[in-house]
């Protein structure tokens, strides 16, 4: 049993639904969803009772919530514990990028980071979701993600602390041979899952400035930015992509942007932690890479 898990069910425990429960989980619906059925499945039982609306836990488990508690504040200070030795001993740090940034951003920070002191820095990926989950768990000293400006990270300003670094924005990018087909209505494009971020930005940001009568055709749908490149340099369609991953592919010539017949839309770039009181190790090193990343921008 993870401890995630645990925290996924208390979660359906105090809210009384699953909608509610992702929610307070920093999930979508659908993510939250898909974590409920593989615990189900990795434990092999039943745990939610599908029969009533809304979802709610089978009475056998409400049974556990004393026990499922004490065990969740107990793994919680034990990992709280033991990344706190381990930090103290070694120096090291860990980050995690949303999978955008990872490729173009983490360099950046590890350079920073490794510049000047004996540290060991761990990088990991996730989508925006996972990255949240990572801070709240206490798995990641910070996070590096993409925001826009009716983005969620403002309703959760009591929980985190940002730092803006810079600026980037999502373009549509295609190869150049496609170019004209770009003249009818219909757009062959690569899509995000609508459950992603940048998927999010797309239904809710691009997809409603598009000109008039024009439709998009899927072609393929991935979450992952590397691989939609790919699939663009090799005239699958047409992919919305953060300017700073196709800048050197576009000054190759191996793509072009559409931009004057297709909506961009600006991102902002932002470090992220957990509010409330730091370390001055910590703190130190907060800002300095506030103040050195910014400067790249």
């Amino acid at each position: 049993m993870r401890l995630e898990w645990i925290d996924d069910i208390l979660a359906v425990l105090d809210s009384g639904s699953l909608t509610r429960a992702a929610e307070k989980r920093l999930l979508t619906q659908s993510a939250f969803t898909r974590r409920v059925r593989l615990i189900e499945g990795s434990i092999g039982a039943t745990l939610f009772d599908r029969r009533r609306k809304p979802v709610s836990l089978m009475p056998g488990v409400q049974a556990l919530e004393p026990e499922l508690r004490e065990l969740s504040a107990r793994l919680h200070k034990l990992r709280h514990t033991l990344k706190t030795e381990s930090d103290q001993a070694s120096q090291s740090l860990s980050f995690v990028c949303q999978h955008a940034l990872t490729t173009t951003v983490s360099p950046k920070v590890v350079r920073t980071l490794t510049a000047d002191d004996d540290i060991s820095v761990r990088v990991r990926s996730g989508n925006q979701d996972e990255c949240l989950l990572q801070l709240i768990s206490k798995e990641v000293d910070f996070a590096i993600m993409y925001a826009i400006s009716d983005g969620r990270m403002q309703n959760l300003e009591n929980a985190f602390e940002a730092k803006t670094l810079g600026a980037d924005t999502l373009i549509p990018v295609c190869a150049p041979a496609m170019r004209r087909e770009l003249d009818g209505e219909t757009v062959p494009a690569i899509i995000y899952p609508p459950d992603v971020f940048l998927g999010q930005v797309f239904s809710r940001l691009i997809a409603p400035r598009l000109p008039d009568k024009t439709r998009i055709m899927a072609k393929a749908e991935t979450a992952l930015t590397l691989a939609m490149l790919q699939y663009a340099v090799n005239e699958i369609g047409v992919a919305w992509l953060p300017h700073s991953l196709v800048a050197t592919p576009l000054a190759q010539g191996q793509l072009v942007s559409v931009e004057e017949a297709l909506p961009a839309q600006a991102l902002t770039i932002r470090m992220v932690r957990l509010a409330g009181p730091q370390s001055e190790y910590s703190e130190q090193i907060w800002q300095r890479l506030a103040g050195q990343l910014q400067s790249f921008w």
